[in-house]
């Protein structure tokens, strides 16, 4: 039997659960930090916190952080890491990506979505329902790419950075690290690290 534990039991969090059975995970059960007062994630149970899950580590075949603050995400994932956490990718039966892509340590690609050749991606990305990653994209670590954005060719998006809900990327534009884009927004030039960005054609808010 198959043993998924995941910390974050979130909306995101059933999300990758209910990926993760689709993917053939036998058992999958929840951890987070406002456990004992949370004891279940819509169908699944949350049995501890992330100091119970680095204790009983050997008791689960790999471990998913399923938190949707990219910062909080990649700590917690370097932190399981660390202690020795094996971290699978799961990649939803519907999505499509190409043999010749690579995706990182703890990466989700959810329903709907395409990753096309040569594109990377780094740990613990999220590419989210529907989203579209076009070929020689580079994602950093933490990443997520929301439901129904669109990446064209060549883009980069840094560490952290946050695409939003359908919005859109130019070919061969460069996103650095720590950036939130809007939801709708069509960014077509540059964007520095640490800021945020909105609108047609997207600016610096």
């Amino acid at each position: 039997m198959k043993r998924l534990a995941i910390l974050g039991a979130s909306g995101h969090g059933k999300v990758v659960a209910d990926c993760a059975e689709l993917c053939g995970w036998d058992e999958v059960c929840f951890f987070d930090d406002a456990w004992p007062g949370k004891q279940s994630n819509a169908h699944w149970p949350v049995v501890g916190d992330t100091s119970v899950l680095l204790s009983d580590l050997a008791a689960f075949d790999a471990v998913l952080v399923a938190i949707g603050d990219n910062d909080i995400r990649e700590a917690k994932a370097r932190a399981l890491l660390a202690a020795g956490a094996l971290m699978p990718v799961l990649i939803h039966p519907s999505a499509w990506v190409s043999r010749y892509s690579s995706l990182g340590a703890g990466s989700v690609v959810f329903a709907g979505a395409v990753v096309n050749v040569d594109c990377q991606a780094g740990l613990g990305a999220i590419i989210n329902t529907g989203a579209t990653v076009d070929h020689d994209c580079v994602l950093g670590n933490a990443v997520h790419v929301s439901p129904g954005a669109h990446l064209a060719g060549g883009v980069t998006v840094g560490d952290r950075s946050w695409v939003g809900i359908g919005s859109s990327v130019r070919q061969l534009v460069q996103i650095g690290s720590g950036v939130m884009v809007g939801a709708g927004a069509a960014v077509v030039a540059d964007v520095p690290n640490d800021c945020r960005v909105a609108g047609v054609p997207a600016r610096i808010m």
